[in-house]
């Protein structure tokens, strides 16, 4: 059992302002994986004026001495995987060999590329006689998720302090254990007090206060879309900055010139990666009208090597997060038939031999048209919808009409590939299954959010840009 019922604010392990703690669910399960203290507006200002206090100096650092303290905290977090993989397991019911393999270390890769961007990056530069000074934006507010918990801390994390700001995270209270051993990590790291504190709390209690908070320079939130307008609401009065990562329903174009069979059955993969609950899943897959039927007797077979089951098992699939999210998907997949999408895998219900747990069937429909509820709604599970077009602009014009722009996906030669990814409304574009790029920029366009993570783009999130007028030529 779990307990994360302190907060870590100052340098110190404190008792909340409130009393109020909730059971966390182990989806695995349904059972109890622990408790998490969920706390409030006077914790908020606590933290913040941590936060604040420690600006003063922590921005005035060199680049050396935040270079040495990223090593420390690299090093602690290093010494702490087990802890974080196990602990994930248990929050969002990742699988054993998903969380050691994908969901720690991601986190000790933003880390990571933090600390090699941090060597070498200009924080000044000189135009003239006016000198650019890069400084940092001042206290952030970090509300994270749980579907991907320790890369979505760490994407947030690591850049800001490596420019020199000071920070305040709430992590998701349905998986806050993860960050609970996060903050242990910066505590054993020295990170100096006040520089970074972490507070749970639910978005009502915690999360409101902090993207309202007028010490707060600048709010950086993963979610929903829905909650992310609460968040730029909430920040609006203060006029503070708003960085959001939000939500996805990611189009994955096969070209008629694709190996059919590979670009499906790699997209079934895809999309069924850490149950579906993954933002940037290519969740509509776009095949040629005349191969539809060929691309359903594929995407059946895939889902059909899917397998699933309990976190300790070498199952491909674990559970999805909660009962609240097993009821939303099952709804979806009803509605999907009902609408009329041919049901081509999985459907309603259970697994066989999964009574227990939040599990859910690897589902595909095929014959969706993209006015179809599973089309428009960001599903977040293991479900995939595949529609069918007649030529590349149709195909470009149905991946382009959605609300969301966070990612695509195109499957073809080379050239043809890279000429569909130069038209598609998207933050990210994958060519044919291409490696992750940590390095990358991660964000997205119209409705999935604001601004980028990942890489020396993120650095930028967090700065402020000053001109100095009247200063010497740079080569004087």
């Amino acid at each position: 059992m779990y307990e994360a019922l302190q907060f870590y604010i100052n340098g110190r392990w404190v008792a909340p302002s409130t009393d109020t703690v909730i059971d966390v669910v182990n989806p695995a399960d349904a059972g109890v994986s622990g408790t998490v203290a969920l706390g409030g507006a006077a914790d908020v200002d606590a933290a913040v004026s941590a936060a604040r206090r420690a600006f003063d100096s922590f921005s005035r650092t060199s680049v050396r001495e935040r270079a040495e303290l990223l090593d420390a905290v690299i090093a602690a977090y290093q010494r702490r995987a087990e802890d974080l993989a196990k602990a994930i397991t248990a929050e969002m019911g990742a699988p054993n060999w998903l969380a050691s393999a994908a969901q720690v270390p991601i986190g000790i890769g933003h880390l990571t590329i933090a600390r090699q961007m941090l060597d070498g990056y200009a924080f000044q530069e000189s135009t003239g006689t006016t000198l650019l000074v890069k400084e940092p934006v001042g206290v952030c507010g970090f509300i994270t998720p749980w579907n991907w918990p320790l890369n979505q801390i760490a994407c947030k994390v690591a850049p800001a302090l490596a420019v020199g700001c000071t920070m305040v995270l709430k992590p998701s209270e349905v998986a806050p254990f993860s960050g609970h051993i996060f903050a242990e990590i910066m505590a054993e790291a020295g990170v100096p007090a006040g520089v970074f504190n972490l507070i749970h709390g639910d978005g009502p209690g915690v999360g409101a206060a902090l993207s309202a908070h007028p010490q707060v320079d600048m709010m950086s939130f993963t979610g929903s879309t829905r909650a992310g307008v609460e968040v730029a609401r909430a920040a609006a009065p203060t006029v503070k900055r708003v960085h959001q990562e939000l939500g996805g329903k990611s189009a994955n174009i096969v070209l008629p010139s694709a190996d059919l069979k590979a670009a499906v059955a790699g997209g079934v993969a895809a999309m069924m990666v850490n149950s579906g609950q993954s933002c940037n899943a290519p969740s509509r897959m776009l095949v040629p009208h005349a191969r539809m039927e060929e691309a359903k007797a594929i995407a059946a077979q895939a889902a059909s090597e899917q397998t699933v089951g309990t976190p300790d098992s070498n199952a491909k699939l674990g559970p999805v997060v909660s009962e609240v999210q097993w009821n939303k998907i099952q709804r979806l997949i009803e509605q999907g038939s009902a609408e009329g999408a041919t049901l081509v895998a999985g459907g309603p219900g259970r697994p066989e031999g999964l009574g227990n747990g939040y599990y859910v069937k690897p589902t595909v429909f095929a014959d969706v048209t993209n006015d179809m509820t599973i089309a428009r709604e960001e599903i977040f599970g293991p479900v995939l919808t595949i529609l069918g077009y007649d030529d590349e602009e149709q195909a470009i014009a149905i991946a382009n009409d959605t609300e969301y722009g966070l990612a695509a996906y195109v499957q073809g030669p080379q050239a043809e590939a890279q000429a569909i990814a130069a038209r598609l409304r998207a933050g990210q574009v994958s060519l044919n299954y291409a490696e992750l790029d940590l390095t990358a920029p991660f964000g997205g366009y119209k409705q999935s959010g604001n601004g980028r993570e990942w890489g020396a783009h993120a650095f930028g999130e967090f700065l402020e840009v000053k001109a100095v007028m009247g200063t010497a030529p740079a080569d004087a």
